[in-house]
């Protein structure tokens, strides 16, 4: 990959200060510990309408404040205060393309792993490009590294520590020679990819597993499960999922704010249907893209305009 993009202004402790002066110190508990509440988010540019829209800014915002709670962490703003100040910055730095949004909660200041305070907050836009090819879709491996609990680390609690055991889960996968891994809970079932939420289809049938089994309740897993059900008219279970059921799987895709929606074209090297994006999963991932960019009224309830310009 190239050099990352950056964004010319940040929202950071209550100001707009520049890219490179948004910095934390290297002892303090979040840098240490992974002490924080962060979420990631999308906005897309509609190049007809003139304006960048992100993507249920209320539901990332509300699991952020979820998240906050587990972790007994504090902040003085409120949901709204937050969902404002994400428009600002974007704003701010003008943007006309798209971008991934990192808002994050952290513990600064020199304290140990169980530091509550100081508290801070961040807003960081980047532009970023799609992680993954539509085309040619991912190959994953089932992962030997175990999916965290909710006993443990909590999964549902989107921490920054959480992720190293995606970390830990892709990195195998990525050696080995895959794009992917996905990653099995404590009881051997199909909990999610690195980082991002699984789904299948058998039998005609869309599945995904239950929000008991170690899996970040994503808000795009959310989306995809409304659109199937409401837009698309397919059936669709929250169930839990063998390891065999995938192999013999007709589809499956891999779907988050930062993956977007991706076709799996492959488990363990076994090819999933024809090998390539199957048609259920290129009738998900079209709709999914017309909402996002703002090119379907229907569903403009989960789009925030950043320059006000949100018409059918």
């Amino acid at each position: 990959m190239g050099e990352m993009k950056k964004a010319q202004y940040v929202w950071m402790d209550g100001k707009m200060i520049p890219f490179d002066d948004a910095k934390i110190h290297i002892f303090s508990p979040t840098a240490r510990y992974g002490t924080n509440a962060f979420e990631g988010l999308r906005a897309y540019w509609n190049a007809e309408k003139r304006d960048l829209y992100s993507f249920r800014i209320r539901e990332h915002c509300q699991r952020l404040f979820e998240t906050m709670k587990i972790m007994r962490l504090n902040i003085e703003y409120s949901l709204s205060d937050c969902e404002g100040l994400l428009v600002e910055v974007l704003r701010k730095n003008n943007f006309q393309e798209d971008l991934h949004i990192r808002h994050t909660v952290y513990v600064g200041g020199f304290g140990g792993y169980d530091s509550r305070k100081p508290t801070g907050m961040a807003i960081v836009p980047r532009p970023l490009e799609r992680l993954y090819d539509l085309e040619k879709g991912v190959r994953c491996s089932i992962s030997s590294w175990v999916r965290i609990s909710d006993n443990c680390v909590p999964p549902r609690a989107k921490v920054g520590s959480n992720y190293q055991n995606s970390r830990l889960a892709t990195m195998q996968a990525k050696e080995d020679g895959y794009d992917q891994a996905i990653i099995l809970d404590s009881q051997g079932k199909v909990s999610e990819c690195g980082g991002s939420c699984f789904f299948m289809i058998r039998n005609g049938i869309v599945v995904t597993p239950p929000i008991t089994a170690s899996i970040l309740e994503g808000v795009t897993r959310d989306t995809l499960i409304e659109l199937c059900r409401s837009e698309l008219n397919l059936p669709l279970q929250e169930r839990s999922i063998d390891r065999t059921e995938v192999y013999v799987a007709e589809e499956a895709l891999l779907c988050g704010s930062g993956a977007e929606v991706v076709p799996i074209i492959s488990v363990d090297k076994i090819p999933l249907g024809s090998g390539k994006a199957g048609p259920i999963t290129q009738k998900i991932i079209k709709v999914y893209f017309e909402i996002v960019r703002g090119n379907n009224p229907k569903y403009f309830k989960w789009l925030t305009p950043t320059y006000g310009r949100l018409v059918g």
